[in-house]
């Protein structure tokens, strides 16, 4: 069985660094929360959305900074090896993200709360390599390693619904 809390706890002892697809500048989203989480746990974040990354957005001569790492447009960008691709997308854009993370020599693929791509899923795992669907990686690292709190968890501060 696969997201079991051995497989779960292995992942999360081998990998390094992990890119965020979907990682928010506000720091009130959810993808936010957790990476800043998963830094001060010493991960290596980078910052995957092209909505911040250079040629983009508002100011499209430089890339913009999420948690003090430069924001890049796509897994491809990436100048340095990545461990980890943890995807904060709907369900129906995994495939691709996939794809790009196999190619770039992601040993595993996290899929957070609510994102359960089958396909991409199987992907990896045919791959031989590692994927976890429909779990937080923050959560599942403070219930394994201790530290788990309602701190962001059940304050309302953290939500997956966008503000009206």
């Amino acid at each position: 069985m696969h997201n079991d809390i051995h497989d779960l706890r292995q992942i999360l002892k081998s990998v390094k660094t992990i890119a965020v697809v979907g990682l928010s500048a506000q720091w009130n989203r959810p993808s936010f929360f957790a990476a800043k989480y998963m830094q001060a746990h010493g991960y290596t974040i980078i910052p995957v959305n092209p909505r911040y990354a250079a040629g983009q957005g508002p100011d499209t001569a430089q890339a913009q900074h999420i948690l003090g790492e430069t924001c890049y447009a796509s897994l491809l960008d990436i100048p340095q090896q990545v461990d980890l691709v943890d995807v904060f997308r709907r369900t129906e854009d995994v495939l691709p993200i996939a794809e790009q993370a196999l190619q770039i020599g992601a040993k595993c693929l996290w899929q957070q709360l609510g994102v359960e791509n089958h396909e991409a899923d199987q992907l990896f795992r045919n791959a031989g390599r590692s994927s976890v669907t429909n779990r937080c990686v923050k959560i599942e690292h403070a219930r394994i390693f201790g530290g788990l709190q309602w701190v962001g968890v059940n304050t309302g501060m953290i939500s997956a619904k966008r503000p009206v």
